[in-house]
């Protein structure tokens, strides 16, 4: 009976595994030969690999995609936003689990709240309070970095909270009583008792934000603009996209490339986001 329902859970897993890479495989195959190969048979095995480093190279030196200043735009925000959304949403998870009163579950509920609501229903408003914003302060909100960092922390900060909020309950409180007596002040008590602790929740944090963050086409397009002076990895993709013509050679070279610093994240630390996540819900 055991070695049914092993069988029957390994094929399962197989073909929900062939499912899940079919479009990586596309990818990758695709990116192997000329457009004119990818409109005539898109699922079959390339004639060539050679096709594949010649599409690479196309992609890396054409000027139209400037690969390697959309992949440092990327890079920078994604590294940045990352940083700024550990560490604040570490700060906030902290706050309003050990301050326990009725604002603070309040505002807690607010954020879980937010996560249901789709970004498509907040993106018009959303550049609207940005334009106004920028006409009132005169800080650049849009086609700037900075606007894009600020969207993201505000569009991240929800389940980032959500997850740290239940992984720090379970730290025990005489930890930070033990550092209160010894002289350490509030931010003592965070910096070197409680964020040092959190490490294996905000590695799962980083990977799930990361992810999303890195593949962004929507945000970066409405924020940056599909014309601006630099673009992110995702939004140069289009120089390849015209109006009667699409070099799919091309568009596919230029998603693997953007997959591949992923990838190879995903791969050194995928460990850490199921455990993490596990260890949050338990705690």
């Amino acid at each position: 009976m055991n070695k049914a329902k092993n069988t029957i859970l390994s094929a399962t897993g197989l073909v929900w595994a062939a499912i899940v890479l079919a479009p990586f495989f596309l990818v990758v195959i695709n990116a192997a030969k000329t457009s004119a190969e990818i409109v005539i048979s898109p699922i079959s095995l390339p004639s060539s690999f050679s096709q594949f480093l010649t599409n690479l190279n196309n992609v890396i030196n054409n000027q139209n995609f400037s690969f390697w200043t959309s992949f440092g735009a990327s890079l920078l925000i994604t590294l940045v936003t990352l940083v700024l959304l550990i560490l604040f949403s570490s700060m906030a998870a902290w706050v309003l689990v050990r301050n326990k009163t009725w604002w603070s579950t309040l505002i807690f509920m607010m954020f879980v709240a937010s996560m249901v609501i789709p970004f498509q229903v907040v993106m018009l408003p959303l550049l609207s309070v940005f334009r106004s914003l920028q006409s009132a302060t005169g800080i650049k909100f849009l086609q700037s970095f900075g606007g894009l960092i600020f969207a993201y922390l505000g569009f991240g900060g929800a389940m980032s909270i959500f997850i740290l909020h239940g992984f720090v309950k379970g730290i025990p409180l005489e930890l930070e009583e033990a550092a209160s007596i010894d002289g350490c002040t509030k931010a003592g008590i965070f910096f070197r008792t409680i964020f040092p602790l959190l490490q294996p929740v905000q590695v799962t944090v980083i990977i799930l934000n990361g992810i999303w963050i890195w593949n962004d086409f929507l945000l970066p397009s409405l924020m940056l603009g599909l014309n601006g002076r630099t673009k992110t990895l995702p939004v140069a993709v289009t120089a390849f996209v015209g109006s009667f013509v699409k070099q799919w050679d091309l568009i596919l070279a230029a998603a693997f490339l953007a997959m591949v610093p992923i990838i190879i994240l995903f791969i050194f630390a995928q460990k850490y986001i199921i455990g993490g996540m596990v260890q949050g819900a338990i705690k």
